[in-house]
């Protein structure tokens, strides 16, 4: 952005404003990529570009498939500028919405999946790059989280129009590019509710010989005691069937017969017992309740990694942080993170949420990811359609 002379030009730039949305009001949250991407859009305004904000909401026929008029407001507020709405993605509306706008305005149209071709077919030949590059001067590419899709308001520009990477988009393929050639030692610390993500990105790292220690925990860490003969009781294991986690556990056994020095498994679990937390070796295993956090040995061995690596890489909780009783796991690996000197990348949805609650200093981290999937696509070795498209240029 910085190499172009925006002024008086149109910038079609796409977003990522999808947040939560509350079943019943229909209501949003703000999310932290909204907050992100009204950076952007605050400084294109004011290098005087016509800002045509282009971003989803949900997936058709689910309930937070919904036009984005709220988003048109919270990113006013956040950007402190008026964000103008049109209820329109491509057609005359939004047409006739860009064809007036003067230097420094910003409009957002609506959800761009609202239209059939965005995800589906050819995405150069797409109904909103047909109708909308005519009347644009740019592209700028600001979410590496949608980057992994192939979808028309993604790359559907390129060869349309100059197309580059926004100011969100550079702080993350930043941080992308330090960990293609990371400091060692090079430590994840991989937990959260979905197993699938993680031993993609652990059988990738393991491959590239970069990995010293994937110190599991969450959902995963029990899919790995089970795969290393534990049995960790009744309730946990219907959890993990409940949830789909046992279709990979022939994956985790092999990636732990296969990497024992690598990959390491709690020592010691947390659960509920009268109301409380209680702990247990995993020898004692199994217990009558389900585990719900890592415990205090298993805290304290993976600092020690923590402490000395080069690189860090944590994504997703150690346990159900959000009670009380079980946030010790997820609290105790945060602070190492903030302490230790390494370069640290971290992503997940809950991850974030978790650096809040506990009020981890940001500023003490390598970069905080905005990107969920894409992230976990990126670090398993996929290629992004949007990083391939920003990289071959015009």
């Amino acid at each position: 952005m910085d190499d172009f002379d925006f002024a008086g030009k149109v910038v079609l730039v796409r977003a990522d404003l999808n947040s939560p949305v509350d079943e019943k009001t229909k209501k949003i949250e703000v999310s932290g990529r909204l907050v992100a991407h009204a950076a952007t859009v605050k400084e294109l305004a004011g290098k005087q570009a016509k800002v045509v904000v282009l971003a989803h909401q949900g997936r058709k026929g689910d309930y937070d498939f919904i036009p984005l008029e709220q988003h048109a407001k919270i990113l006013s507020e956040k950007a402190g500028l008026t964000v103008k709405f049109v209820p329109d993605v491509a057609g005359e509306k939004a047409k006739a919405a860009v064809r007036a706008m003067k230097p420094g305005e910003v409009v957002l149209l609506d959800n761009v999946r609202f239209l059939d071709d965005e995800t589906t077919g050819e995405p150069r030949n797409s109904t909103i790059v047909r109708e909308l590059a005519p009347l644009a001067d740019f592209f700028v590419l600001d979410a590496l989280s949608v980057a992994h899709r192939a979808q028309a308001s993604v790359v559907g520009f390129a060869g349309k129009l100059p197309v580059l990477a926004g100011r969100v988009m550079e702080q993350e393929l930043n941080a992308l590019r330090q960990m293609e050639k990371p400091e060692p030692p090079v430590v994840f610390i991989l937990g959260g509710a979905k197993p699938e993500d993680s031993l993609p990105v652990i059988e990738y790292w393991v491959a590239q010989k970069k990995l010293l220690k994937a110190l599991t925990c969450g959902v995963l860490g029990s899919l790995f005691l089970v795969a290393s003969g534990r049995d960790v009781g009744k309730p946990t294991r219907e959890f993990l069937e409940s949830k789909g986690v046992m279709k990979d556990l022939e994956r985790a056994k092999k990636l732990l017969k296969e990497n024992p020095h690598i990959v390491e498994i709690p020592r010691d679990v947390a659960f509920e017992r009268n109301g409380k937390r209680e702990e247990c070796p995993v020898a004692s295993l199994p217990v009558d309740a389900q585990i719900k956090d890592i415990g205090l040995a298993t805290s304290k061995r993976y600092l020690e990694f923590v402490r000395d690596a080069g690189t860090i890489l944590m994504n997703g909780p150690a346990g159900v942080y959000e009670d009380e009783r079980f946030e010790d796991g997820t609290r105790f690996l945060l602070r190492g993170v903030e302490h230790s000197k390494a370069f640290s990348l971290l992503g997940g949805g809950h991850t974030l949420s978790a650096l809040d609650k506990f009020g981890i200093d940001k500023k003490s981290l390598g970069y905080v990811s905005l990107s969920g999937k894409a992230l976990i696509e990126f670090l398993s070795g996929a290629k992004l359609p949007g990083i391939e498209m920003l990289a071959k240029g015009n």
